[in-house]
């Protein structure tokens, strides 16, 4: 039987003017072969509302710093099951779209986890999610980063 562990985490649809979304390559350490994309964020400190974290993650991780109420309300909110660093974990999420006219991601906050799991960003637009055969989280983030757009 799988033991999980509990997690809250914020995660960022960052979007520029090109309708693309800023996306994080990176790899599990226990398993350094697979690779993946993902949103910026991660969890949340005890006691931090997920705006907070979102906003806190944000800047962390991209240099972009914005106020928690700047993010508005949640896009979508789901619980992932996965296992990272040998853990596995049950984590309740919640993501938020942000646009920037454009942005020079600043990694200088990425902590020491972050620092030797992840080697690059880059901006991707939803039809290049849709072509692309390399591994993205969430799995639908082509659909979810279409509706997100198009409710605004």
């Amino acid at each position: 039987m799988t033991v999980f562990t509990p997690r809250q985490a914020a995660r960022v649809l960052l979007v520029d003017a090109g309708l693309r979304v800023l996306l994080f390559h990176g790899w599990d350490p226990a398993r350094p072969e697979f690779r993946y994309w993902f949103t910026p964020g991660g969890g949340l400190d005890p006691d931090e509302t997920p705006a907070a974290g979102a906003a806190r993650e944000l800047a962390e991780e991209t240099g972009l710093r914005l106020r928690p109420a700047e993010f508005g309300a949640p896009i979508r909110q789901e619980v992932a099951e996965f296992s990272f660093g040998g853990l596995w974990y049950r984590q309740e999420q919640h993501f938020f779209l942000v646009r920037v006219a454009a942005w020079a991601v600043d990694t200088a906050g990425f902590d020491a986890v972050e620092q030797e799991t992840i080697d690059t960003h880059r901006w991707w637009s939803a039809d290049e999610l849709d072509r692309t055969t390399e591994r993205f989280y969430p799995t639908d983030l082509p659909e979810l980063l279409r509706r997100a757009l198009e409710s605004e």
